[in-house]
């Protein structure tokens, strides 16, 4: 794989925000989709249907999503990685270390289950949604954490040296903030 970049390729217009569960994809990529003038979709919402229940459409709309050409979304749902993958021009990887992921994780796994704030279709985090094995509280806290690093890794590198892929990979939260604010600022309103 060629070395990590800090540089998105000039015009890119399909963008992935990979990382576990707790890294900042989804507030990564929106604040990128902004500054990039691109169209942000939030898988989660794609995919969560009214009681956790993943919805048909799902594979669906996430191929129309790749069908308009221009985009910024997280890279995540192993049923569509492989397509999101293909058709990304860069990826953005927050490889951030494990204490970091896991005190977000669960600050934002507390503070969603206190707040009672609506989610994705009608969905609240509920203290039984923890015992779930798919909850990403066990993903970050088991060995699955280290599967996944390895995971992207090895995917990440196969695109890049099969197409030239260009993978920013980021390790901690300031190289992510200083990186998000070297592409420039937002548009204005």
């Amino acid at each position: 794989m060629p070395p990590p970049t800090r540089e998105l390729p000039a015009g890119a217009r399909r963008v992935l925000v990979a990382g576990s569960p707790g890294a900042g994809k989804t507030t990564l990529a929106q604040a990128l989709a902004a500054r990039l003038d691109l169209p942000y979709t939030e898988m989660d919402a794609l995919f969560h249907g009214p009681g956790w229940v993943p919805r048909p459409e799902f594979e669906s709309d996430v191929d129309a999503l790749l069908a308009t050409g221009r985009w910024v979304t997280e890279y995540q749902y192993r049923a569509v990685q492989p397509r999101l993958l293909a058709t990304a021009d860069a990826v953005v990887w927050l490889d951030h270390p494990w204490p970091l992921v896991a005190g977000r994780l669960l600050r934002r796994t507390l503070g969603r289950a206190l707040t009672r704030r609506e989610l994705y279709n009608g969905n609240r985090e509920r203290a039984r949604n923890w015992l779930r094995g798919s909850h990403p509280l066990w993903v970050v806290a088991g060995p699955r954490f280290r599967a996944l690093r390895d995971d992207n890794a090895a995917r990440f590198s196969a695109e890049a040296d099969r197409r030239g892929l260009v993978v920013v990979r980021l390790c901690g939260a300031r190289a992510a903030a200083r990186w998000l604010t070297a592409q420039g600022n937002p548009p204005s309103t």
